[in-house]
């Protein structure tokens, strides 16, 4: 039990069983919390420290000998300079903590004790000072660092010092302790009703379990919440991150089956030979081709405004308007496919020059009307663009090869490009009545790149 205890205490244990890399992530909204906490103190020590000398709190029978109030709260805001210090450099042991509650403590703790020797009163008269409000400032401070222990220490720590200056009162060592089971009497002379001072020990007490437990539902909801946080953050990199923002907004929750009609222009890339090569290479060295080759598409179907539907093998799969609908879908498209062509010419170059086997691409763009939703089985779901203008841009894609192209989309997409602003960087060949395989009309072509 003490064992178990002490790593509550200072091993910072609990139940929660979570990953290294959200614990770290906890770990380091704590350090802040420790730097906020810091300088929140440092305020109040501000604060104070002009509440006591600006006010006429401070008039009446003063003993000038025993007015430490300043000495005091200027160690104590050096002690608070060195906690943030200690905090910034990330050298806050958890044992330095807990000695921060107790200089809190004992700093609040020894002011009120002061009282009656400054104002040369017995001392009783210091049960009445409202400094003792500053507690529940401490109290809730510590709940900053989302951790419960500290609550529960800070509380138990001050409930602990104030009993012991009603003891000192109660004793007779600061005066006369003026017993009295009269209310009246208590408030309005320097007495000490014993209920009054155990009323005061139950509402901190009290407060400090309501806040702990605030405090440890809280926490609960801050690992779910960094959990939840870490792993969508890790599971956007498997999505479109269109498709990611728009699952993160969903006002409702995604279910299969809904869709909505959507004008787009779809992008799909093929790598050639790439097969021939997986047989030729090891295992390692094919995910490295296929990542040198998809870290150069996506990014440039990205900055054109496109989303990865999917990948396909060596396959990439693209649409443009689909997760946002866009009056520029088909132009963008084609810039993408201007930029991939491009990016694919300087690839082979490299590793022409590198010794390796160059990899050519083919590409196609099409256009049409589509339906965007989710697929699936309600337990796995998957964003996808479903309809004629998919299906139309792989079969266009296969072309290619009949028409020894390595790029080529259809008239009436190019035209529309056009219409939405897109300029040919070269001058464009066009093939009109092409059979397309899978196609049942003739369809005219415009090649991109041969």
């Amino acid at each position: 039990m003490l064992a178990r205890l002490g790593g509550w205490l200072f091993d910072g244990g609990g139940p929660e069983n979570i990953p290294d890399r959200v614990r770290d992530t906890i770990r380091l909204q704590q350090e802040r919390s420790e730097i906020l906490i810091g300088w929140i103190q440092l305020v109040i020590v501000g604060l104070v420290t002009g509440l006591y000398q600006s006010t006429a709190m401070a008039e009446g029978l003063v003993q000038d000998e025993y007015s430490l109030e300043l000495q005091v709260l200027l160690l104590y805001a050096a002690f608070c300079v060195v906690r943030i210090v200690l905090a910034h450099t990330k050298h806050l042991a958890r044992w330095m903590l807990y000695v921060s509650v107790i200089a809190d403590v004992a700093l609040l703790m020894g002011l009120i004790w002061s009282f009656h020797f400054k104002y040369a009163q017995p001392a009783a008269f210091y049960l009445k000072v409202p400094t003792l409000f500053y507690a529940f400032l401490f109290i809730a401070l510590r709940a900053l660092r989302f951790e419960a222990r500290f609550v529960i220490f800070t509380g138990f720590a001050v409930a602990a010092g104030w009993a012991y200056l009603t003891y000192y009162v109660a004793s007779g060592r600061g005066g006369p302790p003026n017993r009295t089971h009269n209310f009246v009497d208590y408030m309005t002379s320097n007495s000490l009703l014993v209920g009054a001072e155990i009323d005061k020990i139950i509402a901190i007490l009290l407060t400090t379990a309501v806040l702990a437990l605030a405090i440890s539902r809280a926490r609960h909801l801050l690992v779910r919440s960094v959990s939840e946080g870490a792993a969508a953050r890790d599971l956007s990199r498997f999505f479109d991150p269109g498709v990611a923002a728009r699952i993160r907004t969903a006002a409702l929750s995604i279910k299969a089956g809904e869709g909505e009609l959507r004008d787009v222009a779809i992008l799909t890339v093929d790598l050639r030979g790439f097969t021939r090569l997986s047989t030729e290479l090891e295992p390692d060295e094919v995910m490295k081709v296929l990542q040198d080759y998809q870290g150069r598409v996506c990014p440039l179907v990205a900055a054109n405004g496109g989303s990865i539907d999917k990948f396909l093998g060596d396959g990439i799969l693209a649409s443009f308007g689909a997760v946002a609908p866009s009056p520029t879908a088909a132009a963008d498209a084609l810039r993408a496919a201007d930029a991939v062509i491009d990016a694919a010419d300087r690839w082979i170059a490299e590793r022409r020059a590198a010794g390796q086997t160059p990899l050519t691409i083919g590409l196609a763009v099409s256009s049409g009307r589509v339906v965007f939703g989710a697929v699936g089985d309600g337990e796995r779901l998957e964003f996808t663009v479903i309809g004629d203008a998919v299906n139309f841009a792989a079969k266009l894609e296969k072309h290619n090869k009949d028409e020894g192209t390595r790029g080529i989309t259809d008239g009436a997409t190019y035209a529309l490009a056009e219409q939405q602003g897109y300029v040919s960087p070269v001058a464009r060949t066009s093939r009109t009545g092409r059979r397309v395989g899978g196609v049942a009309d003739l369809v005219d072509i415009v090649v991109l790149a041969t």
